[in-house]
């Protein structure tokens, strides 16, 4: 689950990050008002989107006076912002946040997430800010430096200076970068972040230490227990697909090809992606149902495939050890009749019961495909997306 800029410089405060003071409006006249309270002639509107590159995109503005910043408003509010980060639909823009603008002497990168390989939260800076962290780490990656953190001591301030030193930073500017980083380590703690990004944090002409943007990813396996941020989730940002795939135990991502994938196990499911685009296609969402398929659950995988205009053909790919291959069979049938399928569906199933799933499927009178081999199931199914 992630944040929006506003509510994750919130979050900040109230650990005692620094942040630059903010409103947020969702209209272009309370953004106006916004402005008059913050007071001055200079302000940043910045779109709230769950995306990176909003100042690319558009989706930030530096402007002068409260006219611009109504106006500014006015044309963000109610759009779709597209950056390199959506799809090509962008995401809503429901709110902006209205901020004083930062006199601005250096930019840094500060990132920490949660590296299970090592089974340690990892702190990574750069002096670096406001580019993107992969060309720094492709280009100069002598320009990085990470830390790892012992859970049984935790963040210790010398490893903070440590950071603060290789990134150029005086005594007093340490001080403060130290502060910013315990926070986000109490935050990744507390709060069940996984991942926090800082980019930029900048240091201001006066010489302080402020967070100009901001980044939170939690944990959704512990939303349970951080209630408080759970009612922060905006899902005007999340694919209406992927959530109500949640809501059902089936996991689901959306992506951009016309074969909808329904396979148990995220191993073969991804294998099965592989092999869908080694034959020229392109899948059109990963699903995992899980090694415990019912009827139920493969009739509303069905229901989310194929509520994308796009999808052409269904490739369902089952390896039966769990659950049994003629179990799977009479799902799937149950949920083309349901669904009132009229694309065509290829389906290899594997394992237990498989000789009878597939007779299952072929005295039913439907567009079924049974296929046992994999390569030519893959073959099959992009033949049929084309049409």
């Amino acid at each position: 689950m992630n944040l929006h800029e506003y509510q994750a410089k919130a979050l900040f405060a109230r650990y005692g990050i620094a942040v630059p003071e903010g409103r947020l409006a969702t209209s272009a006249e309370q953004a106006r008002a916004m402005a008059k309270e913050l007071g001055g002639d200079k302000f940043v509107v910045k779109a709230q989107v769950h995306a990176g590159g909003r100042g690319k995109a558009g989706g930030v503005k530096l402007v002068e006076g409260f006219d611009a910043v109504e106006e500014t408003a006015r044309k963000m509010i109610g759009t779709r912002l597209v950056t390199k980060q959506t799809d090509a639909k962008g995401l809503p823009v429901n709110s902006v946040w209205v901020e004083k603008p930062s006199a601005i002497a250096r930019e840094l990168y500060v990132s920490a997430l949660v590296d299970r390989s090592l089974e340690k939260i990892i702190f990574m800076a750069s002096p670096e800010g406001g580019m993107d962290i992969e060309e720094v780490a492709e280009k100069h990656p002598e320009k990085i430096k990470s830390i790892a953190v012992h859970p049984a001591a935790g963040l210790q301030p010398y490893q903070c200076r440590e950071l603060a030193f290789f990134m150029d930073l005086n005594k007093e500017q340490a001080e403060q970068f130290t502060k910013t980083l315990l926070g986000i380590y109490k935050i990744l703690i507390e709060c069940d972040a996984s991942m926090v990004e800082i980019n930029p944090m900048i240091v201001t002409k006066e010489g302080n230490i402020f967070t100009l943007d901001a980044k939170l990813n939690f944990d959704e396996n512990a939303l349970y227990r951080q209630k408080a941020i759970a009612e922060q989730r905006d899902l005007s940002q999340e694919d209406e697909r992927e959530r109500v795939a949640q809501q059902f135990d089936l996991n689901y991502v959306s992506l951009d090809g016309n074969i909808g994938c329904m396979v148990n196990g995220a191993g073969l499911a991804m294998a099965t992606m592989d092999i869908v685009k080694l034959h020229g296609g392109a899948p059109a969402n990963f699903l995992d149902v899980g090694g415990g398929a019912t009827t139920e659950r493969v009739t509303n995988a069905f229901k989310l495939i194929t509520s994308s205009p796009d999808v052409k053909a269904i490739f369902v790919n089952i390896f039966g050890g769990i659950v049994r291959c003629d179990l799977i069979a009479e799902g799937i049938i149950e949920a083309t009749k349901q669904v009132g399928l009229k694309i065509p569906v290829v389906a290899r199933l594997q394992g237990t019961n498989m000789e009878k799933g597939r007779e299952l499927l072929e005295k039913s009178g439907l567009k079924i495909t049974p296929v046992s081999d994999l390569t030519e199931a893959a073959k099959t199914v992009v033949a049929l997306a084309k049409g």
